[in-house]
């Protein structure tokens, strides 16, 4: 989406640009015109190139550039994002943003220039010093406010509430708030603790490569490809939105920003073909949110996860595919059976765009592959790959005329990797806040072990009391926040119980992600159903049932980490993939209440508990799920073939 775009006609059902607004926080930046939208992209820009200089070239003290970091990114929160979404005066910022935007950043800075002497000095803070770290953590909560939400910020308030009362045995006040300001502003325990480490170094260079990547029209290539091969099968457009989705989750990692970008494109495809609006919407839905555990480039919650387990991310990526394919697999299994269910024809050969000039473009993929190779075989630093790319991805834009990335777009393509940046520190500060409080109290402790408690010895209880916390407090959160806090306080329990680190992260981050599908807060669901014209609770909820395999595949890996590559060889793999993908499979098609032909309730039943039992690992299991699903199959061939509607092979 272009940077501070100029208001346009409505496209299509809805104005493409307003639900954005509506549904993605991060859209919502103030309007500028003329010579001040140059200044502010060139101070946008600015930041992306002190980035990349920072990350790839410079060696400061940490506390020196985290400091630095944060304070451009209070000073850019308030000079792109109002106060309200109503505050879209043009070319104007109110005072109060600007005395706000002086001192968030002054704290900052504060540090930064002392950064020397406040180390050195110990716990010994003059009142001053707390004012100031007051005033910078207030700033930056507004900016976080402002760009991603208020959700985040209420966790926040109840943890840091909960310090105040109950959580630290100083008996003032004044002595409480000392410490829990020494705490989170000044130690590398708080704001600058892991996430907003991890964003400075690693996650900022993926959202410039991103933002670069996306002005090459890449976006436009997967998704005609996906069309020229797919679009003319059963209910071909949803099965385009599918995998495109997920080719697109390589490039931007927001849910909404998917479901809207390709869902322009795929949703009206989806109706037109006879899919309801809901279903049309709630497909785009949970495929585009399923494009953050999408490798090779995945969310920017996955560099947090490389940093906390103490695994190189190249691993990461790596270990996140079988998942992500049985994922993506899930979604596309519901969508083939509700096309055969409905009787729905794909489009025809004059509406789907040729597949040979389009192969012609393949040079666009370069820039992907390369970061690929970089990353997989550890020949540069993350960043220098990421680097490289974004290079890659200028030298293909100059074969493409109208794609060509020319000095202007370089500065707009920088301009939006700079405020890209924004919403994901802001929010990994926070989050930095929130894990240092729940340390500071000992409350994570008191969590794990109260959960380990009532769970018992069952491993299973734990992952369901996890879902439920991950699902609950990721309801409006980002995922990159969501997953902090969870890696905080539930990671650990699920690895007390016996569950390796690298599952136990996965198993949070999962359900961090598909938060943004879950009713009551399905971000992703309702920005699809406001482009499909859609009820938005109904989309949500078909959109969860869609993403059923988002609930099933980390119960897998958690309980037989085979399928992150953990203690296996290839035949383990080979036989939690296969055995997996049939139980998800069977469970899709209980819930279509579809195979060959409808199925009555009690078929539905065992079906559903075959792939249960075959997802669930072990050899009995497997074998009893083998025989269930078996079972319904013929079955169905059985009343299928008495019915009449056994299709034709040949079809």
């Amino acid at each position: 989406m272009a940077l501070f775009k100029k208001k346009t006609k409505p496209e299509g059902p809805m104005d493409l640009e307003a639900v954005m607004k509506k549904f993605d926080q991060e859209s919502n930046v103030r309007v500028w015109e003329g010579k001040p939208r140059i200044a502010v992209n060139c101070v946008l820009a600015a930041f992306s190139l002190f980035c990349l200089y920072v990350t790839l070239f410079a060696s400061w003290l940490e506390e020196l550039r985290l400091t630095t970091f944060v304070a451009w990114i209070v000073f850019l929160g308030f000079l792109v994002f109002p106060a309200k979404k109503s505050h879209q005066k043009v070319n104007h910022v109110p005072w109060y943003d600007i005395l706000a935007m002086v001192l968030g950043t002054g704290a900052f800075l504060y540090f930064s220039f002392n950064a020397v002497t406040i180390i050195q000095q110990g716990t010994r803070f003059a009142p001053y010093q707390i004012v100031i770290g007051i005033v910078g953590i207030l700033a930056l909560a507004e900016v976080c406010r402002r760009s991603v939400g208020l959700p985040i910020l209420i966790v926040a308030g109840c943890f840091l509430a909960y310090a105040l009362i109950a959580g630290l045995s100083n008996p003032t006040l004044w002595g409480k708030l000392n410490y829990i300001v020494r705490y989170l502003f000044y130690s590398k325990e708080g704001i600058l603790s892991t996430p907003i480490n991890v964003c400075s170094k690693f996650i900022v260079v993926f959202i410039i490569f991103g933002a670069f990547l996306e002005r090459t029209g890449i976006a436009d290539f997967f998704i005609n490809v996906a069309n020229s091969i797919l679009g003319g099968l059963s209910g071909g457009p949803a099965k385009v939105a599918v995998v495109a989705s997920a080719l697109l989750g390589m490039v931007s990692g927001s849910s909404v920003a998917n479901t809207v970008g390709s869902g322009s494109v795929t949703i009206p495809l989806m109706k037109k073909t006879g899919y309801d609006s809901e279903f049309a919407a709630a497909t785009e839905a949970s495929a585009s949110t399923g494009g953050q555990i999408m490798p090779p480039i995945m969310g920017a919650a996955a560099f947090l996860m490389a940093d906390y387990v103490q695994i190189p991310y190249g691993q990461i990526a790596l270990k996140a595919i079988l998942p992500a394919v049985l994922y993506f697999a899930g979604i596309f299994v519901a969508v083939h059976l509700e096309a055969k269910k409905l009787g729905l024809r794909g489009l025809s050969r004059e509406e789907l765009p040729r597949l040979r000039p389009l192969l012609k473009k393949v040079y666009l993929l370069l820039p992907l592959v390369l970061l690929v190779y970089l990353v997989s075989t550890s020949t540069r630093s993350i960043q220098y790959a990421a680097a490289i790319a974004i290079v890659a991805a200028i030298f293909v834009s100059l074969f493409d005329k109208k794609n060509r990335i020319t000095p202007k777009r370089l500065l707009e393509a920088l301009a939006a990797g700079g405020q890209g940046t924004i919403t994901v520190a802001a929010a990994c500060g926070i989050a930095g806040v929130i894990a240092g409080t729940i340390t500071m109290t000992g409350l994570a402790n008191m969590l794990i072990n109260g959960i380990v408690m009532l769970a018992g010895n069952q491993v299973l209880i734990a992952l369901l009391l996890t879902m439920i916390c991950c699902i609950v407090l990721g309801m409006g959160v980002p995922t990159t926040a969501t997953y902090c806090i969870m890696a905080a306080t539930c990671a650990p329990i699920l690895i007390r119980m016996g569950v390796p680190a690298i599952a136990a992260h996965f198993f949070v981050f999962y359900f961090g992600i598909v938060a943004d599908l879950t009713p009551p807060v399905a971000l992703a669901a309702y920005a699809g159903a406001a482009i499909a014209q859609g009820n938005p609770m109904k989309t949500a909820i078909t959109a969860t049932k869609l993403a059923v395999a988002a609930f099933i595949v980390p119960y897998v890996f958690a309980l037989n980490p085979a399928m992150l590559f953990v203690d296996t060889n290839l035949v383990g793999v080979i036989t939690i993939s296969v055995t997996s993908f049939v139980g998800i499979f069977a469970v899709s098609a209980s819930l279509e209440g579809y195979l060959k032909t409808n199925m009555p309730w009690y078929e539905r039943v065992v079906c559903c508990v075959g792939g249960l039992m075959l997802i669930f690992p072990g050899v009995t299991t497997d074998v009893i799920g083998v025989a269930m699903v078996a079972l319904v199959f013929v079955m169905q061939f059985a009343a299928a073939k008495k019915s009449g509607t056994l299709p034709n092979p040949a079809e």
